[in-house]
C-alpha cells in the first residue's frame, strides 16, 4: 500500500477530542463587538493559544463585508474558474462559444454544478449570449442587460437585468469596464447550478466558484439565490469607497510616520519602520512623494518581513505592488488605481499610494524601501496597524511575491507563482487573492490573448483556466485601448497604441486583477500561470506581482493514494470492481496548452491505466484521525460526458455507509462550438473533440463522516444518466459510466504555528 501519511500529526490528546466531536452541529459564529472588527475563530477561541480548531470564514457578501478576514485560512472550501476557452488549448474564437452542451429548451449551457457553494464571479464580452439563464437549485431566472433586446443598437449607460439583483459597484456593464460585463454579485445553490446562453455569438465568459464541504466552518452556509435577494446596501457602499481609506481609525489603532530619501546607490535599503509588539497587524501603508518623482520611486522595490523570517514575503516594485506598471500618469488623472485594497492619486502635486490589505504578524515586522539607482527626495511613509485577536496558525502572511519575465519561452505559460519554490519553497498553506503585471513595454495590445491557467494542491488539470489577458483584468477586445479602474480590476497604464505613446513609459501597458469573495484557497502548493499571446507565442516583456496569504506548512495534506488497474495497488485498498469493470490503457494529455509550437512538441502524450465501471465499486484510503475533512482526488478519463455518482462512506467494510453526497463532473473532452457571425444569426453548432482526456476531479467528504477515523471504506454508485451534447446527437460508448483512474486522499489539518 503506498501510503503518504503527513508528518505532522496533532496529539494524541488532540485526537481523542476530535473523535468525540459531534461535527454535524454547525460552528457559531460571532463579531466581535468593537470599532475595529477583528477575525473570529471557531471554538479554538481568540488570540495566540487559539489554534485546536479551524477558524471561520467569510463566503459571498459576507467576505466583502468581512474584508479584514482576507488572511483568514479556509479549509473545507475550494475555488474553480472554469470558462468557454477553446478545448484544443488553442485560441478558436477568441475562447469564445465552446459550450458544454445544448439543452432540449435551446439553450447552451456554459456551467453545470452539483453540490452546495457560491458563484462569486461572472465575466462576458458586453451583452453577448444574453439572454443568460441562472438556472439555482432547479429555479431559471433570466438574467440580461439593457442592450439584449436590440443588441444592434447598444444602449449608452446600459445596465444588467434585473437591475435590483444586480446593482453596481457590484455588477458593471461594457459602458464601464470598457469592453465587459462583470458581476461580483454572489449567486449561492445548496444542490445545483447551471448558466445558459440563448445566443452564441461571441459566447465568451469565465466563472469563478467555491464549492462547500457540508459542516464547514463557513460564515453563512450557501443557501438558495433568488432574484429578489438584493445585495445588502452596506456592502454595496463599502465597494463604492474603492479610492478612498477604509481601514480602521481611531481607538485601538496605532499610527507611525516618517520621511526618507532614496539614495542613487542600487541596492542601498532605507529602513522605514520596524516593530517588535504583535501579535498586530497593519492597516494602512501609504505613500506620499512629489508628483514630479513618482515614476523613480514606481520604479523603487517595497520590501516587507514578518516575524524576522528568512526572507522577505512582500518584495516588488512600488509601482506594481500598487497596482500599475509605472506610475506614469499619461492624462493627468487624478486616480491612476482607484481599487478596493490599493490606490495610486494624483493630486495638488502630490502622488499618494495606499495599501488597505490587511497584513497580519505574530511577533515583529519590518519595512524597507531599495533603491534601483534613482535617488527620490522627499518620500513620507505612514503605517497603521491595529491588534490581531486570530491565533498564528489560523491566519497567513500577506505577500507579494515578483516576476521580472524577460522575454517568454515560446510554447510554455509565464510562472508568476509557485509557492514550491517561491520564498523557501516546500507546502503553504493560504489563499491566492490577485495579481498586478506588465504585458508590454511597447504598447502592445495584441498579446492580450493569453489565458490565466492556476494550479493548486497538485492537480495537474488546472482548477481556474481563463479566456484572455485582459478579460482576467476586467475588460474585454482589449479594453478599446482605453484605460480604466474598478474596485477589483483594471487596466490602469498603457497608450492605446504605438503610435500614441507620449512618453517611454507610456508603452507600459499594466492590469490588476484583486480576489476577495472569489479568492483561491490552497491547502499545499499554489502555482500560477499565464498565456503570453494566444498560443504562448509573444515575445512582450511582462513583470508581475503575485499576492497571496499563506503559512509555511500543509493544511490539505496526503495520506494515500490508489492505482487503478494495478493487481497490487487495488488488494493492497480492498477494492472491489463491479463485474462489468475493464481496465484500459489510455495515451493522452491534460489540459496544459497547445501540444505544440513551431513544429515543436511542448507537451507529450503519457499513458495510463483505469476502470471504466458502470456499476458500484469501493475501495479503502488510510487517512489522519485528526482531520477537519477529507478531498477526493480522482484522475479520470475525460472521454466520457458527465460523470456522476453517489459517494458512500464508513470507516470499515462492516459498518454502515452515509451517504457524502453526489460526484458529478458536466460535460466531456467534446464540446459544442457555435459562434455565428452576427448576434442575432441562429446557433450554428459542430461537434469538437479534443485530445486531451486526462483530467484530475474533486470531492469533498463532510468532517463528520471523517474526523477520529484511520481509513475511509468508500463506495462510488455511477449513476449512468448522461445528457445529450445536443439534441438529437448520439452519445459516445463511455457517455455516463465511471471513470476511475487514481484516487487521492487528502486531508484538511491546520498548519503549524509558524
Amino acid at each position: 500500500m503506498r501510503r503518504v501519511l503527513a508528518a505532522a500529526r496533532v496529539t494524541t490528546t488532540v485526537t481523542k477530542i476530535l473523535a468525540a466531536i459531534v461535527a454535524l452541529q454547525g460552528l457559531a459564529c460571532q463579531r466581535p463587538p468593537s470599532s475595529v472588527r477583528l477575525p473570529t475563530t471557531g471554538a479554538g477561541g481568540a488570540g495566540p493559544d487559539a489554534g485546536a480548531e479551524p477558524p471561520i470564514f467569510p463566503l459571498g457578501v459576507d467576505a466583502i463585508r468581512g474584508w479584514d478576514r482576507w488572511p483568514v485560512l479556509r479549509l473545507g472550501t475550494r475555488t474553480y474558474m472554469r470558462s468557454t476557452y477553446d478545448r484544443s488549448g488553442g485560441n478558436e474564437g477568441a475562447d469564445a462559444s465552446h459550450f458544454i452542451r445544448q439543452e432540449p429548451d435551446g439553450t447552451f449551457t456554459t456551467l453545470d454544478l452539483s453540490g452546495s457553494g457560491v458563484l462569486s464571479f461572472v465575466r462576458t464580452n458586453h451583452w453577448h449570449g444574453s439572454p443568460w439563464h441562472y438556472v439555482v437549485d432547479g429555479t431559471d431566472t433570466v438574467v440580461g442587460e439593457s442592450s439584449t433586446a436590440t443588441p444592434d443598437a447598444p444602449v449608452p449607460g446600459s445596465t444588467f437585468l434585473p437591475a435590483a439583483a444586480f446593482p453596481p459597484p457590484l455588477a458593471l456593464t461594457w459602458s464601464t469596464t470598457q469592453g465587459a460585463d462583470l458581476s461580483w454579485v454572489p449567486v449561492s445553490f445548496t444542490r445545483a447550478l447551471r448558466l445558459g446562453y440563448e445566443r452564441t455569438h461571441y459566447g465568451t465568459g469565465y466563472y469563478i466558484y467555491a464549492l462547500v464541504a457540508a459542516g464547514a466552518p463557513v460564515e453563512t452556509p450557501p443557501a438558495t439565490w433568488r432574484p429578489t435577494d438584493a445585495p445588502p446596501a452596506d456592502v454595496l457602499a463599502l465597494v463604492d469607497q474603492a479610492g478612498n481609506d477604509i481601514a480602521p481609525s481611531g481607538d485601538g489603532v496605532t499610527t507611525a510616520a516618517g520621511d526618507a530619501d532614496l539614495p542613487a546607490s542600487a541596492g542601498a535599503v532605507v529602513s522605514l519602520w520596524s516593530t517588535s509588539t504583535g501579535p498586530a497587524a497593519v492597516r494602512a501603508l501609504r505613500f506620499d512623494v512629489p508628483a514630479a518623482s513618482a515614476e523613480a520611486l514606481g520604479r523603487a522595490v517595497i520590501r516587507i518581513t514578518w516575524d524576522d523570517r528568512a526572507l522577505p514575503s512582500v518584495e516588488a516594485p512600488v509601482a506594481l505592488f500598487f497596482g500599475a506598471g509605472t506610475l506614469y500618469n499619461r492624462d493627468g488623472r487624478e486616480y491612476l488605481v482607484r481599487a478596493f485594497p490599493v490606490s495610486v492619486r494624483f493630486a495638488n502635486g502630490t502622488a499618494s499610494l495606499a495599501s488597505y490589505f490587511p497584513m497580519p504578524f505574530q511577533r515583529a515586522a519590518r519595512v524597507e524601501l531599495v533603491s534601483t539607482g534613482e535617488a527620490v527626495a522627499g518620500v513620507s511613509w505612514q503605517i497603521r496597524t491595529a491588534a490581531w485577536q486570530l491565533g498564528a496558525n489560523q491566519a497567513g502572511y500577506f505577500h507579494a511575491t515578483a516576476r521580472d519575465h524577460g522575454t517568454p519561452i515560446p510554447g510554455q505559460d509565464l510562472v508568476l507563482l509557485d509557492t514550491a519554490a517561491d520564498e523557501g519553497g516546500g507546502p503553504w498553506c493560504g489563499s491566492f487573492v490577485g495579481t498586478a503585471f506588465s504585458f508590454s513595454d511597447q504598447a502592445n495590445l495584441t498579446t492580450l490573448e493569453g489565458d490565466p491557467r492556476f494550479f493548486f494542491d497538485d492537480s495537474q488539470t488546472p482548477q481556474a483556466q481563463g479566456t484572455g489577458t485582459e478579460e482576467w483584468g476586467g475588460g474585454g477586445d482589449y479594453w478599446g485601448g482605453v484605460t480604466m479602474t474598478l474596485p477589483f480590476a483594471g487596466h490602469p497604464t498603457g497608450a492605446p497604441s504605438p503610435s500614441a505613446m507620449l512618453a517611454p513609459a507610456d508603452g507600459i501597458e499594466s492590469a490588476y486583477r484583486y480576489l476577495l469573495s472569489d479568492l483561491f484557497p490552497f491547502g499545499r502548493r499554489a502555482r500560477i500561470q499565464l498565456e503570453h499571446g494566444g498560443v504562448d507565442d509573444s515575445t512582450e516583456h511582462y513583470r508581475s506581482v503575485a499576492l497571496w496569504y499563506g503559512l509555511p506548512g500543509g493544511c490539505l495534506n496526503q495520506t494515500d493514494s490508489l492505482q487503478l488497474g494495478d493487481p497490487g495497488d487495488e488488494a493492497a485498498h480492498g477494492y472491489q470492481p463491479p463485474a462489468a469493470s475493464t481496465v484500459e490503457t489510455v495515451v493522452s494529455r491534460y489540459e496544459w496548452g497547445v501540444d505544440s509550437y513551431d513544429g515543436q512538441e511542448t507537451y507529450p502524450a503519457t499513458s495510463d491505466v483505469g476502470r471504466i465501471n458502470q456499476g458500484a465499486s469501493e475501495f479503502t484510503l488510510e487517512i489522519d484521525p485528526a482531520n477537519f475533512g477529507v478531498l477526493l482526488r480522482r484522475k479520470l478519463d475525460f472521454a466520457g460526458a458527465d460523470q456522476r455518482a453517489e459517494v458512500w462512506v464508513a470507516d470499515d467494510a462492516a459498518a454502515t455507509f452515509a451517504d457524502a453526497g453526489t460526484w458529478y463532473l458536466a460535460g466531456s473532452n467534446r464540446c459544442l462550438y457555435s459562434n455565428p457571425d452576427h448576434e442575432l444569426d441562429a446557433a450554428d453548432p459542430t461537434v469538437e473533440t479534443s485530445n486531451r482526456r486526462f483530467r484530475d476531479d474533486e470531492f469533498l467528504i463532510p468532517r463528520a463522516l471523517t474526523a477520529g477515523r484511520s481509513r475511509l471504506r468508500i463506495r462510488v454508485v455511477p449513476a449512468l444518466a448522461a445528457a445529450p451534447l445536443a439534441p438529437g446527437v448520439a452519445p459516445a460508448p463511455a457517455d455516463g459510466a465511471w471513470s476511475e483512474m487514481r484516487y487521492d486522499a487528502y486531508i484538511w489539518q491546520l498548519p503549524p504555528a509558524p
